[in-house]
């Protein structure tokens, strides 16, 4: 009966133990959980401000990122284009005088598809991610003519595979 009082004693000691326990547990989850954010309003945690600088850099490399992301269609739809015009090139004279018209608006969309590689290339040749890191008046300017070149080399490339796209649809 002793023995059994005393496991029952222990049992209890060990179940107030752990609840204690995760009690502390909880409490520390929760203290960690309300970091000392002084810059907390209204129960949110603020978003460090970004500078003109951050944001310009990130509009670059967004347009950036939409440009090389479209690298790999450019290449292909290159291959396609210069496959369409050899393909003309091989048809009977008849044939390919009819189809002179398509097949120079093929050599204009295979020039461009071409411009917009090397234009992207020489950008990121060209480009200085640390240029004027110190100045922020003078970053902000550089910052703003490569978003400018970014965004024009972005738009050549897209409308470069638009053009090259419908010509290809017309077959």
């Amino acid at each position: 009966m002793r023995e059994r009082r005393s496991y029952k004693l222990k049992m209890i000691i060990m179940k107030n133990t752990f609840l204690f326990f995760y009690f502390l547990l909880f409490i520390f989850l929760i203290a960690c959980n309300n970091s000392n954010d002084a810059d907390k309003s209204n129960g949110q945690i603020a978003v460090p401000q970004k500078t003109e600088a951050d944001s310009l850099m990130t509009n670059i490399m967004d347009d950036h990122d939409a440009g090389m992301g479209k690298m790999g269609k450019l290449s292909t739809m290159k291959n396609k284009v210069q496959q369409v015009i050899d393909s003309i090139s091989k048809l009977p004279l008849q044939t390919q005088t009819a189809l002179a018209p398509y097949k120079e608006n093929l050599n204009n969309v295979l020039r461009e598809l071409q411009y917009a590689r090397s234009d992207m290339d020489k950008w990121m040749e060209e480009f200085n991610m640390d240029s004027a890191i110190n100045n922020a008046e003078q970053r902000i300017k550089y910052l703003t003519d490569e978003k400018l070149k970014v965004s024009k080399v972005r738009e050549s490339i897209f409308s470069s595979l638009q053009k090259a796209d419908s010509l290809i649809r017309k077959l």
